[in-house]
């Protein structure tokens, strides 16, 4: 049996190549929708990909599965469980608790494990030409290292009420009744890792074990006590801001993602015809670089949408349900504007006009910041704090309000147009993201210099 995890640093999110070497076939579990490692996997393995599924609805990033399926002529495979709402709404054969996908000689196991998402499956593996027992388990977003998957997206992501405690009672049985039985030699493998917003606290490790889960976990003892209430309260306490596109995401994941197909080449644009489109709106740049070289100058109307985690923060400031003008990609090259447009693709946005390699000849503006020194005596209308929930409740300069980046684009209601705003997050980065988003709005912002860190630095002078 062959496993490989794919994973992507960008959302902290883990897929999954499962090959037969007897028969030479394969199947791909929660596929990104840039499928062209699975394919080069697939043929560096000899291995045709027969069949695709995924865990659950996903709400951080968009499904490749009907892509991957598409240009494969795989089989799809669908959770058929959870209630009516959260029912998939394209083809594809339905699991249900118990159900298997055979791949030559691997039995691939479908559990109900409702939580998370009211449909969610994981997946019990047996190699076997090994062994008539499951070995290895992905856990999707059931079980982390470490940490359990979220209860309240639906809540957060999808207009639920009060779905959460639903949630949170159903992953404690489902930790009872399907976790908690599997052997402690058995491997987990999740499906996101550190920094995902799909769990509280999510570990590093790529994977782990049922024993060492049991043993170690912050919910092993409340398990062991059979307190549910103690386990809810816990699992419900200090969760992450989610990020407002995960309801575009749940929605378009439901429904079925566009299927792409071959994408073309993106083309170099003369500065020229790029000027001209940004003077008169009718295109965005993505200033892909960090925020200390965006405050030195960017294009008029720019994002920034920095290049280390171009889909995390390209999804905060650009909406394509709501927004019809396509992208211009900063970027050295063409094969860096095809990684960016990669990334972006996996948070939906499909819209690109081409590239180009610098700022010169195009309009140029200087965004605004303010020394943390004179933040005391500056007249301002609104102090926006735009890190997490959590981190505004460590600390937070007095008199901010706070809204979180991935939120601010859908929450300008909360800003009067006519404001005058100082932003901050903790150390400048995503704080040059937010505002860059507020000063397309046309909203005239201060980017507080240091942000957070800068001004507890003045503080302490």
């Amino acid at each position: 049996m062959l496993l490989e995890r794919i994973y992507d640093e960008d959302l902290a999110q883990a897929s999954y190549f499962i090959g037969c070497q007897a028969k030479n076939e394969a199947v791909v579990v929660d596929a990104r929708r840039d499928i062209g490692e699975y394919l080069d996997l697939a043929r560096h393995h000899g291995m045709k990909i027969v069949a695709v599924t995924e865990t659950h609805i996903h709400a951080d990033y968009l499904s490749g599965t009907r892509e991957l399926a598409a240009a494969t002529d795989a089989e799809v495979y669908l959770s058929g469980e959870g209630d009516d709402e959260w029912q998939y709404g394209f083809e594809g054969r339905r699991l249900h608790d118990g159900d298997v996908i055979s791949v030559g000689n691997i039995t691939i196991r479908a559990r109900h494990t409702p939580g998370h998402t009211p449909e969610h499956l994981v997946f019990e593996i047996t190699d076997g030409a090994f062994s008539s027992d499951p070995g290895y388990v992905l856990s999707g977003d059931f079980v982390f290292a470490g940490e359990l998957g979220r209860p309240d997206l639906l809540d957060e992501a999808a207009d639920g009420v009060d779905s959460r405690y639903a949630g949170a009672k159903q992953l404690f049985d489902s930790l009872k009744n399907v976790f908690l039985p599997m052997e402690d030699h058995v491997m987990v493998y999740p499906g996101h890792g550190a920094g995902s917003a799909c769990g509280k606290s999510l570990g590093a490790l790529p994977a782990t074990t049922v024993g060492y889960e049991r043993a170690n976990a912050w919910w092993s003892s409340f398990l062991k006590a059979d307190d549910e209430a103690g386990f809810i309260e816990q699992l419900l306490e200090g969760q992450p801001d989610a990020h407002a596109y995960f309801g575009r995401m749940k929605r378009q994941n439901k429904n079925g993602p566009a299927i792409l197909g071959q994408l073309p080449a993106l083309k170099e644009l003369p500065a020229g015809q790029v000027a001209t489109a940004v003077e008169t709106d009718e295109l965005i740049v993505a200033d892909t670089r960090s925020h200390d070289e965006v405050h030195a100058g960017t294009a008029l109307g720019a994002l920034n949408i920095p290049q280390e985690k171009p889909a995390s923060f390209g999804a905060w400031v650009y909406d394509p349900e709501r927004e019809a003008r396509p992208l211009v990609l900063l970027a050295a090259d063409q094969a860096e504007a095809h990684r960016l447009r990669n990334h972006l693709i996996r948070v939906g946005i499909d819209r690109y006009a081409g590239y180009i390699t610098s700022l010169d000849g195009l309009p140029v503006v200087t965004p605004a910041t303010i020394p943390a020194a004179e933040l005391a005596t500056s007249e301002t209308d609104v102090l926006l704090d735009v890190r997490n929930a959590t981190e505004y409740a460590e600390g937070h300069i007095p008199g901010a309000h706070n809204l979180s980046a991935g939120k601010v684009l859908w929450h300008l209601d909360k800003l009067p147009q006519d404001a005058t705003v100082i932003s901050y997050c903790q150390s400048g980065k995503r704080n040059s993201v937010a505002a860059s988003a507020l000063r397309r709005k046309g909203y005239r912002v201060l980017e507080l210099e240091g942000s957070y860190n800068g001004w507890l630095e003045h503080q302490n002078r």
